[in-house]
């Protein structure tokens, strides 16, 4: 069952990269704040009587962990829809709505261009920004699929990347929403973003947040193992951002992530594995994979002005989470 909330909007708070920052007063449980997914429930104004989702804030969730606006009752409810849109996205849910996807004509496959994967929202400003520095003029496009948050308004660092023109597009695939462009696959995402919008490297990782169980299979991360199989599909080459820590409290996430070897295991074809300097003998490697050790250039990127901290752990107290991705970025640039 939903966890369901009916209040009245008493705040309103910033609107940035899509969302609506709100304090909403709930009866029983007085001010609670939400947020408002614009482009999916509309913008709320002061008195909207909202209906919010309670279920991550009384799990007390450190990821996800705030109340979400279902549906405004005051202005949300006429509503016309995407003109033309005939694809579902969440489909079968109460929060199901049409689409125009990428895929609409689009039956070519794309020429190779290399394929970058991350296991974690907060990898994606360090590669960009690696890719960057390496690559010159190269566009990198980023799709976000399954694993983490599905909004893609819901990721402040897409927004600055794209402001600062680190990426090139944004294209939101699978049960994921609200991105520049729509694809009902990953496959359907990378091929256009390559073909279509001429990017000449995509990376795929998921939104902000990851699901997870603290099991060897059922976390967020199991997604990149479907990312780096569809761009081998696809006879894109596979650059693995790994997942890397040197200071988090979970042993399974010590040196390189158990996230990171399970999907190197599981992998059906060989990848290439970017690693900072002396971090190459972290990894366990299987199916024919290759490491590629990396300079990294950790201060200009705590310089860039792009976030720097992982789980509440700066880039100073977690180096080697943010080498590891800045390795990748270059290793994709010059791939």
């Amino acid at each position: 069952m939903l966890v369901l909330r009916q209040g009245v909007v008493t705040e309103l708070g910033p609107l940035a990269a899509g969302e609506q920052q709100l304090v909403v007063d709930v009866e029983g449980l007085g001010a609670r704040v939400a947020c408002a997914d614009t482009a999916l429930v509309g913008r709320c104004e002061l008195g909207d009587d909202v209906v919010i989702n309670t279920q991550a804030v009384d799990l007390e969730l450190g990821s996800g962990g705030f109340d979400v606006v279902h549906v405004n009752l005051t202005r949300g409810l006429n509503a016309e829809g995407t003109e033309g849109a005939h694809v579902m996205k969440l489909n079968y849910s109460s929060l199901q709505h049409a689409v125009l996807p990428v895929e609409d004509g689009d039956s070519s496959l794309p020429s190779p261009r290399p394929v970058g994967v991350c296991f974690l929202h907060g990898q994606l400003a360090p590669l960009a920004w690696a890719f960057a520095q390496a690559g010159g003029d190269s566009r990198l496009g980023y799709v976000q699929g399954s694993g983490g948050a599905l909004p893609g308004g819901h990721s402040r660092t897409v927004s600055q990347l794209r402001a600062d023109g680190l990426l090139a597009g944004f294209i939101t695939a699978g049960a994921s929403y609200g991105g520049e462009l729509e694809a009902i696959t990953l496959a359907g995402a990378v091929a256009h973003g390559i073909s279509e919008l001429g990017w000449d490297a995509v990376v795929c990782a998921p939104g902000p947040g990851i699901i997870g169980s603290g099991s060897r299979l059922g976390h967020g991360g199991m997604a990149a193992l479907d990312a780096a199989h569809t761009a081998l599909a696809l006879g894109c080459p596979v650059v693995i951002a790994p997942r890397m820590s040197g200071q988090d409290e979970r042993t399974r996430h010590q040196g390189c992530s158990h996230h990171t070897q399970t999907v190197l295991e599981l992998l059906l074809a060989p990848v290439t594995v970017a690693s900072p300097p002396g971090a190459a003998d972290t990894i366990e490697l299987g199916c024919g994979h290759k490491v590629v050790e990396l300079d990294v250039d950790l201060d200009g990127y705590k310089a860039s002005g792009l976030p720097a901290t992982t789980m509440g752990r700066s880039i100073d107290d977690d180096p080697s989470f943010f080498a590891a991705a800045l390795a990748a970025g270059t290793l994709l640039a010059t791939t």
